[in-house]
């Protein structure tokens, strides 16, 4: 019973910092978040339960950003930005995502859509500066 509650708590603890969290976290981030509150967690129980939650529908995978996944909490459709120089990773609440994409995706291939995910890439406010700063 000991073995089942714990699994449960820290099953508990990585969806609730998924959710808690606006940086759409990679596994290792996850892991590094919880350590101090959880010390007993392991990195593997963490791409486990990411792949179980993901499976379940519960977060959504967005993908490598250098060279790690990355994970939200928040499925419903909306739009992302990703930094390629920094790997930060934004929600662009502001920009509606395209909807009638997927009706057209259909109506072109006669295949039926059942998601889409609409990323922007560039160079985040931060990462702009320091580079129009470098070239002064």
């Amino acid at each position: 019973m000991e073995a089942t509650t714990k699994q449960f708590r820290k099953r508990n603890a990585i969806l609730t910092c998924l959710r808690g969290t606006m940086l759409h976290p990679s596994a290792e981030m996850v892991y590094e978040m919880l350590q101090e509150t959880n010390p007993d967690i392991s990195l593997a129980t963490v791409y486990r339960n990411l792949a179980l939650f993901r499976s379940q529908g519960l977060i959504q995978s967005l993908g490598t950003v250098n060279g790690s996944e990355r994970f939200d909490a928040d499925t419903h459709p909306h739009v992302h930005f990703v930094c390629t120089e920094c790997g930060a990773v934004m929600d662009l609440p502001q920009v509606e995502p395209p909807l009638s994409l997927g009706a057209a995706a259909e109506e072109s291939t006669g295949c039926q859509v059942q998601g889409c995910q609409l990323t922007f890439t560039g160079l985040c406010g931060s990462c702009k500066s320091k580079m129009k700063e470098e070239t002064s």
